[in-house]
């Protein structure tokens, strides 16, 4: 089992920042990938972002130049650093991972993004 706790969303006016941390524990070293999902009301749940194991990451286009993932491993934690934000960007943000070992993805409890002036 692997819990995930997420911080750090919050209201931010357009052009603002705001960073998103997800720790991790229990059984880490069955984590292939962690990352970031979002879901605005009335949209489909997207990835924002991925790292793996071997740090390859992944980011949605329409977030590229603004967004960065990272991880700090002797921390068990993701960072996802949030720059320039967009109204657009308003979603619920969720932490993810993916254990191939045992056959499932954990879930954050999510935290709530909000860009508005």
């Amino acid at each position: 089992q692997v819990q995930l706790v997420e911080s750090g969303g919050g209201l931010v006016q357009p052009g603002g920042s705001l960073r998103l941390s997800c720790t991790a524990s229990g059984s880490i070293s069955s984590i292939n990938a962690m990352g970031w999902y979002r879901q605005a009301p009335g949209k489909q749940r997207e990835l924002v972002a991925q790292i793996t194991s071997g740090a390859s990451t992944t980011i949605l286009d329409s977030v590229k130049g603004r967004f960065t993932i990272s991880r700090d491993n002797a921390k068990n934690t993701i960072y996802l650093q949030m720059n320039s934000l967009k109204p657009e960007d308003t979603a619920v943000y969720s932490c993810v991972a993916v254990s191939i070992v045992a056959g499932q993805d954990y879930w954050g409890q999510g935290t709530q993004v909000t860009v508005s002036s």
